[in-house]
């Protein structure tokens, strides 16, 4: 993997999202690889904290750059921090939170999601894109990060507040929010969740996506590995083709 490190004064072009880019991951091995990296850059950048893209940067970033035109989240600021901090700021306000119990059955595609689940769980590696951008993100805690990438646009897909849900119910299991792509969600944890746990992590999902499919097959994928994709686009089972 080839890790190219911005510094605050570069120029935010050239293939940064913003000047919080603070690195470029070229030939991404694997997604354990990716989260050692993510470790190196969250120990340099402490005391904020850091959230890379995941698939398709392009279209990441496209749709990121129209949620954020959300009323509630749209910022002129030409500061990347202060913009940021006002995403955090809307996101963590009482009065536009989504509660947990409000999300069940939104999604659309039906068995279709839970196999797409599995199959992105069981092989993350091939949903990478080529280039990951890593974000470093001036908030207080791990569940506002997706202030630096907030996604969440078309009609049909998970809105960033609804995203936003879902990173603080993950939280309560142990995930934390590491990435966001044009389609998925990316949580780690610091160690594989118990056989009980990851009953209790499938239990939810079964909530949110309000979906039949192989459930099963995802409960006893998740206790091997210390991470979890979930997809929040209407299209998110066109990733496994």
């Amino acid at each position: 993997m080839r890790v190219t490190r911005y510094g605050p004064s570069e120029e935010a072009g050239r293939g940064r999202l913003d000047m919080n880019t603070v690195a470029r991951l070229d030939d991404v091995g694997s997604f354990t690889d990716l989260l050692g990296v993510l470790g190196e850059l969250r120990a340099e950048h402490e005391p904020a904290r850091v959230l890379c893209t995941l698939d398709d940067v392009n279209q990441c970033a496209y749709t990121s750059g129209h949620a954020s035109q959300d009323d509630r989240l749209w910022s002129d600021s030409d500061d990347a921090d202060a913009r940021a901090a006002h995403i955090a700021a809307a996101l963590d306000d009482p009065g536009s939170r989504v509660a947990w119990a409000d999300l069940p059955g939104e999604r659309l595609g039906g068995e279709a999601d839970v196999a797409a689940l599995v199959e992105v769980n069981r092989d993350p590696d091939g949903f990478l894109d080529d280039v990951v951008l890593v974000q470093r993100v001036p908030v207080p805690r791990d569940d506002l990060a997706i202030a630096g990438i907030p996604n969440g646009y078309f009609t049909a897909d998970w809105t960033v507040f609804q995203n936003h849900a879902i990173v603080r119910r993950l939280a309560a299991h142990g995930y934390r929010h590491v990435g966001i792509g044009a389609s998925l969600l990316g949580f780690d944890r610091a160690a594989p969740p118990s056989e009980d746990e990851a009953r209790a992590v499938v239990a939810d999902l079964k909530h949110l996506y309000g979906a039949l499919g192989a459930w099963a097959q995802l409960a006893a994928l998740l206790p091997e590995r210390p991470y979890l994709l979930l997809g929040y686009t209407e299209d998110f089972p066109d990733l496994t083709g």
